[in-house]
Parts: C-alpha cells; structure tokens; sequence
C-alpha cells in the first residue's frame, strides 16, 4: 500500500511541476492504459480460483456498493451544485 500512495504522490508532483506544459503522450496513452490495467484485473480475477467460486455472493455485495455509492455520489453533486448555484445568485451572477 505504501508504494501505491508513494507512486499517486510522485504522479501529482509530477503533473504539478510540469503543469504548463502540454503533454499530448500522457493524454494519449491514459485511455489505453486504462484498459490494459482492467484487462489484466480481468486476468487476475479470473485466474483466481477462490474469487470464481463466490462470484454470485461478490456480485451481490458489489452490486449493493456500487448503487450506494453512485447514489451517494449524485447527491453530494446535486448538494455542491445548489450550493455553488445560490452562491453566485447571492452575488448578482445569473448562471
């Protein structure tokens, strides 16, 4: 876990430092490595013997996480946007 959050951290400091400059690389490699990582997750998961068998319990509790979270998601935006909305109707700026 530490050398995720070191990696995430060395990555955000990277794209603060180089911030003024474009990098059209990194934008055109992102989507396709975001795909080989859900492709070998794929591989991982499904060479995984344990997680094959309780796949329909996992599914479930996955299922129920994700609507939660989705729903929570939607909420805290809807919140944020009225929020940030009455602040510049306060202000005299008509959105």
């Amino acid at each position: 876990m530490f050398i995720v959050i070191t990696l995430m951290l060395a990555g955000i400091l990277a794209g603060w430092l180089l911030r003024g400059r474009r990098i059209q690389v990194v934008r055109r490699a992102i989507t396709p490595l975001i795909w080989l990582l859900l492709f070998l997750l794929g591989v991982e998961v499904g060479g995984n013997e344990r997680i094959i068998r309780s796949l329909h319990t996992l599914g479930l509790e996955a299922l129920a996480i994700a609507t939660g979270a989705t729903l929570g998601s939607v909420l805290a935006a809807w919140g944020l946007w009225k929020a940030v909305a009455g602040r510049g109707k306060e202000a005299g700026h008509e959105g």
